[in-house]
């Protein structure tokens, strides 16, 4: 969910979206994340080096920023 002058906006993205999350990896090779598993925890794989993280879906929505593609 985020928040837009006081409203709540649902943030819709589904599996291979290619999202950016609020913090970059640490790789600095990219700060763009795929969406590879979805379900109660979202993994997510990052484009630069090719880590995977999981997050639960609760987790995952605080933590993302937008939906690039």
């Amino acid at each position: 969910m985020l928040f837009i002058n006081g409203m709540v906006v649902k943030m819709e993205y589904k599996l291979n979206d290619i999202v950016e999350m609020k913090k970059p990896h640490p790789c600095k090779k990219s700060n763009q994340w795929q969406i590879i598993r979805m379900g109660a925890d979202i993994k997510i794989k990052c484009l630069g080096c090719g880590a995977i993280v999981m997050f639960s879906r609760r987790e995952f929505e605080k933590k993302l920023k937008k939906i690039v593609v």
